[in-house]
């Protein structure tokens, strides 16, 4: 989902700039509300770091990734995921591939917009105990096409307004090559948030992780 430099023009990338500031300055009452978040933003960045390092590879005009979004989203929540993300590229940019760091925030919104498209059409209603919507592989697979279509968008975006004609046959042999990711990240997931609910009554995975909140399908 990487957007290499040269690909968008400096204007375009100032204007990425104010866009994820401003986004990022508009959630961040809801952050600072919660100071132990600040903890769980961090944690998003390291297990989105770790994730992004172990698979990647270049596939047409941009890159496949392990991003294990669902999995960190639905473990730490919303906030600590968006900051995350940004946190996270931004970490990735100073300790192991600085020439992204031009387009930290092309880069950073391709992850961030469909996060939160995911959050407001689909996934807050998983986290509200009144409604106790199940959690189930179904769920996470729903979750995640949604996700991943809305990155893979993202980056068809930023190629069509870029600087560097791009063929629509590499973007589709980009968006095609996430398949094998939607068809993966789903079982991740699904363990991951098993196996920390069966310690949801913890101190250290209620302070730290979302699972409370969450009802999983028997």
């Amino acid at each position: 989902m990487h957007i290499e430099p040269g690909f968008v023009s400096a204007a375009k990338v100032m204007g990425a700039n104010a866009a994820v500031v401003g986004l990022l300055i508009f959630y961040l009452k809801r952050l600072i509300r919660h100071p132990l978040d600040i903890f769980k933003v961090l944690l998003a960045a390291v297990f989105f770091s770790v994730f992004m390092q172990s698979f990647h590879m270049s596939v047409g005009p941009s890159e496949l990734h392990f991003i294990g979004a669902m999995s960190i989203y639905l473990t730490l929540g919303f906030i600590p995921t968006m900051f995350g993300f940004a946190v996270g590229l931004l970490l990735q940019g100073l300790l192991f591939e600085p020439m992204d760091l031009p387009h930290l925030a092309v880069n950073s919104l391709s992850l961030i917009v469909p996060l939160i498209t995911v959050h407001y059409v689909a996934g807050r209603k998983l986290f509200v105990k009144g409604l106790r919507q199940r959690v189930s592989w179904s769920t996470i697979l729903k979750l995640d096409g949604i996700y991943y279509v809305g990155v893979t968008s993202m980056v068809g975006f930023w190629l069509l307004i870029g600087e560097v004609e791009t063929p629509f046959s590499a973007w589709m042999a980009f968006a095609s090559s996430y398949l094998a990711v939607v068809a993966v990240e789903p079982f991740i997931t699904l363990l991951t948030v098993k196996t920390l609910k069966r310690y949801e009554n913890s101190p250290a995975v209620k302070r730290l992780f979302v699972v409370d909140k969450l009802s999983l399908e028997a």
